[in-house]
């Protein structure tokens, strides 16, 4: 019971449903990127994905000095439905903004 309530509980925020869809339109999106997508400093977006990848929604993978969110597969039939649902919502979402591309390249 207790990751259904951190589900539900992690669903009760408008940005957490943003970062969602965000990635969810997306893919695999590095935190940095989603920094200046959102325009968010880095300790707000982290209690963010932290909130949604104990609920069970995200997965993180670390690739060198950079991490990588991603919605969880497989997802059970409850969040499978949660982001069905936040899919259909009329949203506005920011354009994504590469920033660790930029950053490797210099």
């Amino acid at each position: 019971m207790d990751i259904f309530l951190k589900s539900a509980s992690a669903l009760n925020d408008e940005t957490r449903i943003k970062i969602l869809k965000f990635i969810n339109i997306y893919g695999k999106c590095c935190v940095c990127d989603l920094e200046n997508s959102f325009e968010m400093i880095q300790s707000r977006l982290s209690r963010h994905l932290k909130i949604l990848k104990e609920a069970g929604f995200l997965k993180l993978e670390r690739e060198g000095r950079w991490a990588y969110y991603s919605i969880r597969f497989p997802l059970d039939e409850f969040r499978t439905s949660c982001i069905k649902e936040i899919m259909t919502l009329q949203i506005e979402l920011p354009n994504l903004k590469k920033a660790c591309e930029t950053k490797e390249n210099e």
